[in-house]
């Protein structure tokens, strides 16, 4: 299965939300000639009994753990949207992220997506990995292929209202930096922002800048 047709699996023509399903990993996948990851787990989303026409999903999770979970949100009804932004190193060098475990089991996903019955109307669970931001650089030759999730980089607060979508779940340890500055944001404008762990209940959060957020806005 090559690069474009993983694509248009996780991206069919006239379903809602593709047009936010980054096409950096489905290019590598052919670039580098990715195949099947070893292992894929089926990872059940025991924290949702059902799915939610109110509601959002993000999962912030180790990259094929967000596939995973993607593939078994999609049983429930919602469409898994990779937002995988990182960059492939050179070969013989170490990267910061590990894109190639990402392509590798979005094949493994898109086999098992493909016999998935899903509505084009179906609501998003955008999938990323939460070792999107490891900066550290343990020697100097190391890549940092490190990403961040940007505003722009999911459809606007104004697009969501109008697809009745007022509640935002993200999966995951934490709440990243980086989702934290997008969803403060959404949680103005009435959002209600919902998390877990994957396998604690679903609970509610109130996001708050810290201190040093709000001193380097000058809002003190």
């Amino acid at each position: 299965m090559i690069g474009k047709e993983l694509f248009q699996i996780y991206a069919p023509e006239g379903a809602k939300w593709t047009s936010w399903v980054r096409p950096v990993p489905f290019v590598a996948i052919d670039y580098y000639e990715r195949k099947p990851a070893f292992q894929f787990q089926e990872r059940k989303a025991i924290f949702m009994k059902e799915y939610q026409e109110d509601m959002a999903i993000f999962v912030d999770l180790p990259g094929q753990e967000s596939i995973e979970l993607g593939i078994s949100l999609a049983k429930i009804g919602y469409r898994p949207i990779p937002v995988f932004n990182g960059v492939d190193v050179q070969q013989g060098t170490l990267g910061t992220t590990d894109t190639c475990l990402v392509e590798s089991a979005l094949i493994n996903g898109g086999k098992k997506l493909k016999a998935i019955p899903l509505s084009l109307k179906a609501n998003p669970a955008f999938l990323l990995d939460s070792a999107r931001m490891n900066r550290y650089r343990a020697k100097a030759s190391m890549f940092d292929n490190s990403w961040d999730l940007y505003g722009q980089d999911i459809p606007s607060i104004e697009y969501f209202k109008q697809n009745g979508i007022h509640k935002i779940l993200v999966v995951g340890e934490e709440i990243h930096s980086d989702l934290k500055k997008i969803f403060l944001k959404f949680q103005k404008e009435g959002f209600e922002i919902l998390t877990t762990d994957g396998f604690s209940p679903i609970h509610k959060i109130i996001l708050k800048k810290t201190f040093k957020e709000r001193l380097e806005k000058e809002e003190l």
